[in-house]
This record gives C-alpha cells, sequence and structure tokens, in this order.
C-alpha cells in the first residue's frame, strides 16, 4: 500500500499510545519487518478497465475518491453502508442514491468479491471455500460454527514464510500478502454464502459472530493490511464487529505484538507448541529470532490483557514430543503473571507430515496438570478434517495439485 493511502493512527479504534520502554528498543527491528512487507506487496485494486475496488478503502479514503468526482463526504457515508451494513455489490439496488450517480459510480468503482474457487461443508458442519483473486493466487477460509454463532478463520497470506513443521501450510513458500480487501473480502463473501446480510443489530443473533486471524500466513508479517481490514470490520457503522470478538493468532514476531497492541488491541493468541528453545526452535523456527523468553516478555506487556480478556496459548499435542506431564509443569511456570489460557491442539495429521497425535491419556494428564495450576485448557475439538479445514492443515488446493 503506498504511504499516503494508509489510515492515520486517529482513525483507528483504539487510541494509540507510547510504546513502553521496552517495546520501543525493537523499533529498528520493526521498521525493518514493516519495509520488508513491501516486498511481497498485494497487486494494485485497480482493474484492467481502470475501475477501482471501493471495498477495502478506509473512511477517509472514500471521502477523497468522492470529492474527486465533485461530490461531498456525506456520500462516502452512504456507500459505506451499503457497502458493509447491507452487503451491496450493484450500484443500482443502493436506492438512497440518485440513478445519475448510481451510473457515475458504476463506471468508475466495484464492489468487490474473491471469487469462489470451491466451497466444501464437513460432515461436523464446517465449512472451507478455497478464494481465488484477480491475480489467480488463492487461500483457504474455514467457518467453523457452534449452535447459534460460530468463528470465521481468516487468512492473510498467499502461503507463508514460517515453515513451522507441523503445519500444512507452512510446507508452501509465501507468494505474497494479501491486500485490505482481500482480508475484508473473506469475510464478506462467507456472509454472502450464509445470507447474512444486512448486518444483524447488535451481537446477538450473528451466525459469523467472531473471526480469527489465525488462517494462512503469518498476520504480523502482513501487519499493515491486516490492521486496515480489521479497522473497516470493527466500524460501528458496517460489520460493527468489537474486537473482543477478533482474535489474532502469531507465531511471536515480537516487535510488531507490541504494535498491534498499540493499534488494535484485538484478542492475541500465540501459537507456542514447546516449553524449551530447542525444541520450540525446531516447530518453530521463528523461535531462533525471538526465542520464548522475548515472546512471554511480550505477552507481558501487551494492553488489555486481564482475566477478562486472557491470552491464549496454542499448543499443538504430538505424541512423545512435547506432551509429557513435566513439560505441562514448565508450561504452568512459564506462564506465570500472565492471564492466559491455553488451547490443547491435537495434532492435525496431513499427507507426508512426520508427526502422530498425542494419545487422548497423554492429552488428558496435560490438560490436569495446567487445571491444578488455574489455567483453563480446554481441548480443541477437531473440526473439518475430512476436508482438510483443520488446525494445521489449511494449503490451496493447486499448491497440492501441482505437487500431485
Amino acid at each position: 500500500m503506498p504511504d499516503d493511502a494508509r489510515t492515520p493512527l486517529k482513525a483507528f479504534p483504539q487510541a494509540a499510545r507510547p510504546l513502553p520502554p521496552e517495546a520501543s528498543l525493537n523499533a529498528e527491528e520493526r521498521a525493518r519487518i514493516l519495509a520488508k512487507a513491501a516486498i511481497f506487496s498485494p497487486p494494485d485494486a485497480t482493474l484492467p478497465d481502470g475501475r477501482r475496488d471501493l471495498v477495502g478503502m478506509t473512511h477517509a479514503q472514500l471521502v477523497e475518491e468522492m470529492r474527486g468526482m465533485g461530490e461531498k463526504p456525506f456520500r462516502a457515508k452512504q456507500l459505506w453502508h451499503w457497502i458493509y451494513h447491507q452487503g451491496a455489490r450493484d450500484f443500482g439496488v443502493m436506492n438512497s442514491i440518485a440513478k445519475p450517480m448510481q451510473a457515475k459510480l458504476a463506471e468508475r468503482f466495484v464492489v468487490g468479491r474473491p471469487e469462489v474457487a470451491t466451497e466444501q461443508t464437513s460432515a461436523d458442519g464446517t465449512r472451507k471455500w478455497l478464494f481465488r483473486f484477480r491475480d489467480q493466487q488463492q487461500v483457504e477460509t474455514v467457518y467453523i460454527p457452534e449452535d447459534d454463532r460460530g468463528a470465521l478463520c481468516i487468512s492473510t497470506q498467499v502461503g507463508c514464510t514460517l515453515s513451522c513443521s507441523f503445519c500444512h501450510t507452512g510446507t508452501q513458500k509465501l507468494v505474497r500478502n494479501l491486500g485490505v480487501a482481500e482480508i475484508v473480502g473473506q469475510f464478506m463473501a462467507a456472509r454472502d454464502s450464509y445470507g447474512e446480510w444486512p448486518t444483524p443489530k447488535g451481537e446477538e443473533g450473528r451466525r459469523l459472530s467472531n473471526i480469527v486471524v489465525m488462517g494462512m500466513g503469518e498476520p504480523l508479517y502482513n501487519y499493515e493490511n491486516i490492521r486496515d481490514a480489521l479497522v473497516i470490520i470493527m466500524d460501528h457503522e458496517g460489520i460493527g464487529l468489537s474486537r473482543r470478538r477478533i482474535t489474532l493468532s502469531t507465531s511471536g514476531v515480537v516487535p510488531v505484538m507490541d504494535l498491534c497492541g498499540q493499534e488494535l488491541g484485538v484478542n492475541l493468541a500465540v501459537s507456542l507448541h514447546a516449553v524449551r528453545d530447542d525444541l520450540r526452535d525446531e516447530l518453530v523456527p521463528l523461535n531462533r529470532k525471538y526465542p520464548i523468553a522475548e515472546l512471554l516478555a511480550a505477552c507481558r506487556r501487551y494492553p488489555g490483557a486481564s482475566n477478562a480478556r486472557r491470552i491464549t496459548f496454542e499448543y499443538v499435542m504430538l505424541k512423545g514430543i512435547n506432551d509429557s506431564v513435566a513439560e505441562a509443569q514448565e508450561l504452568t511456570r512459564l506462564l506465570q503473571g500472565i492471564p492466559a489460557k491455553v488451547n490443547l491442539i491435537p495434532f492435525n495429521p496431513w499427507p507426508g507430515s512426520q508427526y502422530e497425535t498425542s494419545t487422548h491419556a497423554s492429552i488428558q494428564a496435560f490438560a490436569d496438570v495446567l487445571s491444578r495450576a488455574g489455567y483453563s485448557s480446554p481441548v480443541r475439538r477437531p473440526r473439518g478434517r475430512d476436508i482438510l479445514a483443520a488446525c494445521g492443515q489449511l494449503k490451496t488446493e493447486t499448491e497440492r495439485a501441482r505437487r500431485g
């Protein structure tokens, strides 16, 4: 995204605060990470015919586009309502806008969505989409339903750069970052699929009630695009999903964790998976750059973390690798002083993986240690395994087909 197109900090829902001294020490590394993201920038949101996609524009950018057409700022508010509250894709249905203006808009803009290449529904109700973008790149997005609500697991990159050894997505090289429209578009396309327009009032009665940013890719290596996308999703005049309904998962990009807490303040999930640096170096190679002690220090700095808003630690259970009672005891020691809960994730096998799922007895013994120490430790029920939609199984179909 060009520098002049970025949203000013005052537009964010969480007022920017000075970073704490410990976090400020990471400023140079943080700048390097954000600059490197530009190498994997998404393509421009302009179609070959010159029209631009309104999805993904911030309020300020939409106002500027209307001014460029000689229109007043209230037009931006109208469009925002139709796009993000009503879910309209055709200017012709925007009946609060006069027909001549609808025609002018249609000449210059589109209200886009990613193309649904495939849509699969698991026997347990989990739904997975393979979304295709204008440059033919693809990502997978998963909806995990509960009784009257559910979480949409959205992707932030095509592929991944982290190469976590237990994760299927990590076997696909990073191709590029997703743009703001492509990230927001996953949520909007899922709503299209479930007919959840207009936006339900309040947060009750929403089928797509939560977002977890833990699909394909490392969100904090595409921070500026995910930031702007979540700001759009949280805007109360459109989709209006509150930050307490959004969880961002990271493998531990420590310098950008501080920035995320400062600017967004959404719920934080950390992919931990080991209690020793030597093992985590193998499972999550990013640990070689930001070891466990630095990662947990950043968690302690994360603003808003409290018993009411605990940090979630994701821990995949690998048979004979990281699932001993001794490791559970060490985990309780490491987490002391952090308002935390631990999601225990039975390993979800994928073709060619070298690991096995921990036994039920091992998982239960691990959970019991955490529970006795006062930590909530739910065992995540595998969902969507039959369509490779479970945690750690996402990988685009085109990549699988090419390797096959």
